[in-house]
């Protein structure tokens, strides 16, 4: 649980690095409160198209509040993590913008998230596995 708030004590700090496990579970901890909204808050609707039947879950308008108003909570935290994320890749905060470019960028981002960090210190801080391990002969 400690690792899925940590971003909120963090919430402006876009210097510095931050583990995978900080990053996904928090990004975890998004997806659980988004799902329990849903639960909360939403209702199952049947779309039929053609042949085609589907099943959906809508939120009704608090429901809808309830979601942005988290999403809207999020959204300095989410970025932040991100940033401090790519940062322990030894990338610049600025790779994020490849959010912009549709599934190649979506893709590379993913990788980076999924990459482990440089060991040691890099040009962003402190190693934070290990941030007492300083290498003496840099």
């Amino acid at each position: 649980m400690q690792w899925m708030l940590l971003p909120y004590r963090r919430y402006f700090e876009f210097s510095g690095r931050s583990r995978r496990m900080e990053y996904w579970m928090f990004t975890l901890f998004g997806i659980l409160v988004n799902a329990a909204i849903t639960v909360v808050f939403g209702r199952t609707a049947y779309t039929s198209m053609g042949w085609y039947v589907g099943v959906n879950t809508q939120l009704n308008v608090v429901g809808d509040i309830v979601s942005g108003l988290f999403a809207l909570f999020n959204l300095i935290p989410s970025l932040a993590v991100l940033v401090r994320r790519l940062h322990d890749v030894d990338r610049s905060g600025w790779w994020l913008l490849l959010v912009f470019l549709p599934i190649l960028g979506w893709f590379a981002l993913f990788i980076f998230t999924c990459l482990d960090g440089t060991r040691g210190p890099n040009r962003f801080g402190l190693d934070p596995k290990n941030p007492n391990d300083v290498d003496v002969f840099l």
